[in-house]
C-alpha cells in the first residue's frame, strides 16, 4: 500500500472513473449525469417509512406497568401495600414461580415502588398510577442506581465481588440503590457465600431483590435473609379473560373456545399465553374471527370433546372403536404424546369428580357431567389403576420410535385392564374363597384351550345379573321390574334421550333435574346389568322426555275426542259443556261356555 504522502511511480489509469456514478458527492459536487439513452437504468432503492416503528411483541406491550396490572397475584401485592404503609419494608426479597408470571416485572416495579419520588410523595409506594421521578430510568433500564445482574451469564465469585463493591456507596439520585437478580440459583457456591455477609448486614440504602424458577437450589442461608413470595400460576379462566382483552385492544376477534385453549396450553404462565395469542393472532385474515378450530391445529391439540369420547371408549373396553377414535384423531394432527397428555387429564378430573363434584373440574358444563359420570362408574382403585397405566404409556409414547403405535399399544393394554375387576373387589373374592375369573371369560377360554382336565368353577348362588337392555324402552322397563320409584320418576320426566348404545347413555337433562341423577342411575344399572355403564349428559339436542312423550300423546286423544261427531253433537244439545275428561274403554270377548262335548246341531 502507498502512503498517501508519497507520490507514487505506478502508471495512473486515464479510463478509471473519478468516483462511482451511481453515488453522490460526499462533497457536495453535483449530481450525477443522468445516463445516456440505452444504458440499463439503475433500480430505484426501495422506499422505507422512516417513522415505521418496529413491531412490539404483545409480551412486552403489555407488561405490566403498575402493581394493579398483575393478574393473579392478588396476595402478593396485598402483602406489599401493608407492607409499605406500614414502613416495614424487607431489605431483600425472594421472588419464585414458574416461567412467564411476573418475576422480573415485579422486581422492577418493586424498584420503582422503592424508589418512588413526585412532587406530592416522598416516600417508598405501591401506587405507580402516576409515573415519578426516577420510573422511565428504571422502566429502561438505564437508572444508575439500580443495577441488573443476570446470574446466567455472570456467576462467578469475582462477579459478586465487583457488585459487592459499589454497595457500601451511597445512592447518586434515588432513595436506595436496588440490586435486582434474576435467575439467582445459578449463582455459584462461592457467589452465594460472598453474598451471605453483604445480605446479613446489608447499609441502610441497600436492597436486594432476587428472582428464581429453581427455588429448591437456593441455599437456605439466603432464603432465611429474604423476605420470599411464590408467585402462583394463573388460573386458566383469568388468563382467559385477560387474553380476551389484549385481543380486543389489538382490535382482533378470537372465539371465546380459542382462547381457553391458549390459556390451558399456557400452563399459568402470562408471558407464554401472550406468545400464543401473538401467534393465533397472524392465523386468520384481517377481519375474520380466530377460530377454535385454527388454534387447535396450531397448537397441535385434538377437540377435548372427542378425546373425552376416546376415554369413555376405553372405559367401556370398546377396543376396536376406541382405536378408530384415536386414528381419527391421530388422522388430524394431533401428536399420540398429547392424546397420552389429555387422557391424563381425563383420569385425573375423573377422580375429582368423583369426589368433590362436577364443578371442582372447571370444564365446561357439559364435559364437567361427563367427567363426573365416568367417575360415578369406576372406582377409586379402577381410576388410580389407569393413572398409573397413563404414566407408563406417556413415557412409552415420548420415547418410542413410532409414538403412534406405542400409542395404539397403550390403548389396548388401556382397554384390557379397564375390564378387569376392581381391586378392592378381587380382594373380596380370594377372601371368599372364590376364583378370580378374568374378564371377557377368560376362564371358559382357558378351559377350551387347554388339552387337560380342568376343574371348572361351580356357578355362585346369588341371582345373576340381568341381561342388558337394547333400548332405552327396555332400560326404563328394567327400572320398573325393579320397583325403584323415584329413579323411574326422574328418568321419566327429566332425562331427554340424545343418544343409547348398550351400556351408554348420553342425554339433555330437563329442568330442575336433580343433580345426583346421573351418579344413581349408573350406580343402579351397573347394579342389576353387572357390567359398567356409561352415563353423560350434553346441553342439547335431546328429545321429548317420557314425561313430555305421554302429555303431548294424551293432548292429542283429546284434540280428538273433542273433533268427535257425538261428543260435538252433546256440546251442541247442551250448550256450556266442556270435556273435563275421557277413559279407554276395553271390552274383553267373553267366550260361550261349552256343555260337555254335545255337538252343535244344524239348528243351531
Amino acid at each position: 500500500m502507498v502512503p498517501p504522502d508519497i507520490d507514487s511511480d505506478l502508471p495512473e489509469d486515464d479510463d478509471a472513473p473519478a468516483r462511482d456514478a451511481n453515488t453522490s458527492d460526499m462533497f457536495g459536487g453535483d449530481a450525477p449525469a443522468p445516463e445516456a439513452p440505452g444504458q440499463p437504468a439503475t433500480r430505484p432503492a426501495p422506499a422505507m417509512a422512516a417513522d415505521a416503528p418496529a413491531y412490539t411483541v404483545l409480551a412486552r406491550k403489555y407488561r405490566p406497568r403498575t402493581f394493579e396490572d398483575l393478574i393473579g397475584q392478588e396476595a402478593m401485592v396485598r402483602t406489599l401495600s401493608n407492607a409499605f404503609t406500614t414502613g416495614r419494608i424487607a431489605h431483600a426479597f425472594m421472588l419464585t414461580g414458574v416461567r412467564g408470571v411476573g418475576k422480573t416485572t415485579t422486581a422492577r416495579l418493586l424498584a420503582r415502588a422503592l424508589n418512588y419520588e413526585s412532587d406530592t410523595v416522598d416516600r417508598p409506594s405501591v401506587d405507580l398510577s402516576a409515573d415519578g421521578r426516577h420510573c422511565a430510568g428504571i422502566i429502561e433500564g438505564r437508572h444508575m442506581d439500580v443495577l441488573e445482574l443476570d446470574a446466567a451469564s455472570r456467576t462467578g465469585v469475582d462477579d459478586m465481588r465487583e457488585l459487592l463493591d459499589s454497595v457500601r456507596y451511597a445512592p447518586v439520585e434515588a432513595r436506595y440503590k436496588v440490586y435486582v437478580i434474576d435467575e439467582v440459583h445459578m449463582l455459584s457456591k462461592g457467589a452465594f457465600n460472598a453474598l451471605l455477609k453483604t445480605l446479613e448486614e446489608p447499609p441502610a440504602h441497600a436492597k436486594f431483590i432476587f428472582a428464581t424458577t429453581e427455588i429448591r437450589k437456593v441455599p437456605v442461608t439466603i432464603l432465611s435473609r429474604c423476605q420470599r413470595f411464590d408467585l402462583r400460576r394463573v388460573e386458566p379462566d383469568v388468563l382467559s379473560t385477560h387474553l380476551e382483552k389484549v385481543a380486543t385492544q389489538e382490535g382482533s376477534l378470537v372465539e371465546t373456545e380459542a382462547l381457553a385453549l391458549i390459556a390451558r396450553a399456557a400452563e399459568g404462565s402470562v408471558r407464554d399465553g401472550l406468545s400464543l395469542l401473538d401467534q393465533a393472532l397472524v392465523q386468520g385474515e384481517v377481519g375474520q374471527t380466530i377460530k377454535a378450530e385454527t388454534v387447535r391445529d396450531m397448537l397441535g391439540l385434538a377437540d377435548r370433546a372427542q378425546t373425552i369420547a376416546l376415554f369413555e371408549l376405553i372405559m367401556s373396553a370398546r377396543t376396536a372403536e376406541a382405536l378408530e377414535a384415536f386414528r381419527t384423531l391421530y388422522g388430524f394432527g394431533a401428536a399420540p404424546e398429547q392424546i397420552m397428555d389429555d387422557l391424563l387429564e381425563h383420569c385425573h378430573m375423573a377422580s375429582v369428580a368423583k369426589t368433590l363434584g362436577p364443578a371442582s373440574t372447571r370444564l365446561p358444563n357439559d364435559q364437567a357431567q361427563r367427567m363426573a359420570a365416568l367417575g360415578a362408574n369406576l372406582s377409586a382403585g379402577t381410576l388410580a389403576r389407569v393413572w398409573q397405566l397413563l404414566l407408563k404409556a406417556h413415557d412409552e409414547v415420548r420415547r418410542a420410535p413410532d409414538p403412534a403405535a406405542a400409542a395404539e399399544m397403550a390403548i389396548l393394554r388401556l382397554a384390557y385392564a379397564s375390564d378387569l375387576p376392581p381391586p378392592e373387589e378381587m380382594v373380596r373374592r380370594l377372601q371368599s374363597g372364590e376364583a378370580p375369573t378374568p374378564p371377557g371369560g377368560g376362564g371358559a377360554r382357558a378351559a377350551a384351550g387347554s388339552g387337560g382336565s380342568v376343574a371348572v368353577a361351580q356357578p355362585r348362588t346369588e341371582a345373576a345379573p340381568l341381561s342388558v337392555p337394547q333400548t332405552f324402552d327396555e332400560t326404563v322397563a328394567l327400572i320398573e321390574r325393579k320397583r325403584d320409584v323415584k329413579l323411574l320418576m326422574d328418568v321419566r320426566r327429566f332425562v331427554k334421550l340424545v343418544s343409547f348404545q348398550p351400556g351408554r347413555i348420553t342425554f339433555e337433562p330437563a329442568s330442575d333435574c336433580p343433580p345426583d341423577l346421573t351418579r344413581r342411575l349408573v350406580s343402579r344399572l351397573r347394579e342389576w346389568t353387572g357390567r359398567p355403564w356409561l352415563v353423560a349428559t350434553e346441553g342439547g339436542g335431546g328429545g321429548e322426555s317420557l314425561y313430555e312423550q305421554e302429555r303431548r300423546r294424551l293432548n292429542e286423544e283429546k284434540t280428538a275426542v273433542r273433533a268427535d261427531p257425538f261428543v260435538l253433537a252433546v256440546q251442541e244439545a247442551f250448550p256450556g259443556a266442556e270435556l273435563v275428561g275421557f277413559r279407554k274403554l276395553t271390552t274383553t270377548p267373553v267366550e260361550a261356555p261349552v256343555l260337555g262335548d254335545v255337538e252343535p246341531t244344524e239348528d243351531e
